[in-house]
């Protein structure tokens, strides 16, 4: 009798064993997929605010039109992006337009000074702030998934159901050169 409840004892360990690590990687992948859709919110807020800050400095500056148009597409590129493979360069090109917008507007005070502007640059530097914050959050959540889908043996379950590695969301760093100091 105990050859038999044994073996049913280690069965019954090793279904609960298999089904917690099913569940874990279940949720996971949704705290992944809840992660990315929050920065999907604060890219869109951000991308609605560009759109008034274009609008807002067209009245100034008319004939940059180059560089509003670079804001405008790269404002519709991040609008496109679907994932965070997609979302990374779609950013980095938009921070680069608006770091060329805000370069033109410091050739028009008028603009500087006016409050609607000033408002915006605000509203603008709190999304980025907040889409930092949430970049790295989904960063995390995602770095512990992609962990538990590659260490043994959640692999084998991660691969038998199909539970693949995310992308990170990543942005481009900006290279800070240092200072170059010369004695002759």
């Amino acid at each position: 009798m105990i050859f038999l409840i044994i073996p049913i004892i280690v069965f019954i360990l090793l279904a609960l064993y298999f089904v917690g690590v099913y569940n874990m990687l279940v949720k996971k992948k949704n705290s992944a997929v809840a992660a990315w859709h929050q920065i999907d919110v604060e890219l869109t807020r951000r991308a609605d605010l560009v759109g008034n800050l274009v609008e807002t400095v067209k009245g100034y500056a008319a004939h940059e039109k180059t560089v509003l148009e670079d804001v405008t597409n790269a404002r519709a590129s991040v609008m496109q992006s679907k994932s965070a493979k997609e979302a990374g360069p779609a950013s980095n090109a938009l921070d680069s337009a608006l770091g060329r917008l805000f370069a033109v507007a410091e050739n028009y005070p008028n603009l500087k000074a006016n409050e609607n502007f000033m408002s915006l640059q605000s509203q603008l530097t709190e999304i980025e702030n907040r889409i930092a914050t949430a970049r790295e959050y989904y960063n995390d959540i995602v770095k512990g998934y992609n962990i538990s889908c590659e260490s043994f043996p959640a692999n084998i379950f991660a691969q038998a159901y199909g539970f693949t590695p995310k992308d990170y969301f990543e942005v481009a760093e900006t290279k800070i050169e240092p200072p170059k100091v010369s004695f002759s």
